[in-house]
């Protein structure tokens, strides 16, 4: 008798989608967002509502391939969608951050009942935020939050901060140590259960509302398959969080260009040496705008470009070719840094030059333009863009790879 076949795991994969369709769903929604978020920056207001209508919309879902009923997007696409996001409100694209870097770290994952169940609570709408930062005077490589087991599953005690969304969360995704063996691992631990605590005690000058701030674990209870060996980890991880910071700096861009053209049109109050009877005619105001609309046509579409590596190293990691694989994600992290150095730049000064085209009264804080360089100056500060451009010349000159992963802490 012949042995029957077992049938394989069911491995789509997401290659993209008619991109224009995706965005129409969530355009009316992000308008909705939009409206609320001056309020939200002047009050600082978390968006827990805004949050809520994205997971009923099924954003969170986007990356999922379509077979398990997600879109299918691919990360380009994704990008794109996230500069929506970003101009709509920028914190939002950035407390989402976490999240999407965990599905990513899913569709890396083998085939198999447990990336399958992820897979589903993506498209069930739940979130994952993320816990890696330790707090305080840690010295530099240590991770001093600890899983211990007890029983049948396992008990995490730590402190982190930098935790971006994950208030909003309804899973945290914890950077922790193993007690027994001292392997780093990847502990995805419930918020709703005893021993979880969250603040939003976050204090930066700009993405005031992105949830950025502690959290507590107390003996809190991860269960056994949701300890994730961390060299298990996707490789392109670092360029994915830098892509997403990416597209926050490019979506402020263009809310600086939709509130600068909106504040010129209405502007009526002129300088007697001036060019033109209304503002909006003058040639040099033109010429403001007209300059800040081409740094941010140029950083959209830079962010854009940038996520295409990211996408070939996702298709390569199943495509059987090691050598493939690697030179896809040398290049998501090289072409992410190159992006990361010259959109800055591009957003930070669209962002400053955009009160060279109004008067005094653009600097009142009932309309908050300053956000955009405050927000814009915080993103672009999470990885210093002074290391990511010796780590782009190390790689000219000397082929030297780039690291995937890097730390921060106090010297030894």
């Amino acid at each position: 008798m012949t042995a029957q076949r077992q049938p394989q795991p069911l491995n789509p994969l997401s290659t993209g989608t008619d991109y224009e369709a995706l965005a129409q769903r969530f355009r009316p929604l992000f308008a909705r967002i939009a409206e609320g978020a001056l309020a939200r920056e002047r009050s600082r207001s978390l968006p827990h509502e805004a949050i809520d209508w994205l997971k009923q919309a099924g954003f969170g879902a986007v990356r999922v391939p379509r077979e398990f009923g997600g879109a299918g997007a691919s990360l380009p696409q994704l990008v794109q969608l996230l500069i929506e996001l970003a101009e709509a409100d920028s914190a939002l694209p950035q407390a989402l951050r976490g999240h999407f870097a965990f599905v990513e770290d899913r569709l890396n994952a083998a085939p198999g009942p447990g990336r399958d169940a992820w897979l589903q609570r993506f498209v069930d709408g739940q979130l994952v935020g993320n816990a890696w930062t330790e707090v305080g005077g840690v010295k530099l490589g240590d991770v001093i939050t600890r899983v211990r087991r007890h029983e049948d599953h396992w008990h995490l005690s730590g402190s982190k901060y930098y935790s971006t969304g994950s208030i909003f969360a309804d899973w945290i995704d914890v950077y922790a140590q193993r007690e027994d063996n001292g392997a780093d691992v990847i502990a995805v631990v419930r918020t709703q259960q005893p021993g979880v605590r969250q603040q939003d005690d976050w204090d930066g000058f700009g993405q005031r509302t992105t949830g950025s701030g502690t959290s507590v674990f107390e003996q809190a209870r991860v269960e056994a398959e949701h300890l994730i060996d961390f060299a298990e980890r996707f490789k392109y991880q670092t360029a994915f969080y830098q892509l997403v910071l990416l597209a926050v700096l490019a979506g402020t861009g263009r809310a600086v260009l939709r509130d600068i053209s909106e504040q010129v049109s209405q502007r009526t109050r002129v300088y007697s040496h001036g060019n033109a009877p209304r503002v909006s005619q003058d040639s040099q105001v033109q010429q403001v705008v007209g300059q800040i609309a081409a740094r941010v046509y140029a950083a959209e579409a830079t962010a854009v470009r940038a996520a295409q590596p990211a996408q070939q190293a996702y298709e390569a990691r199943f495509g059987g070719d090691a050598e493939a694989e690697r030179a896809a994600n040398v290049a998501a992290e090289i072409e992410s840094a190159k992006a990361q150095v010259i959109i800055a730049e591009l957003v930070l000064r669209a962002s400053s030059d955009l009160f060279n085209a109004l008067g005094a009264s653009a600097v009142s804080e009932t309309k908050a333009l300053d956000r955009h360089w405050r927000n814009a100056r915080t993103a672009a500060s999470h990885n210093p863009l002074i290391y990511k451009e010796r780590i782009i010349g190390d790689w000219e000159i000397n082929g030297t790879e780039p690291p995937y992963v890097w730390q921060i802490g106090a010297v030894k």
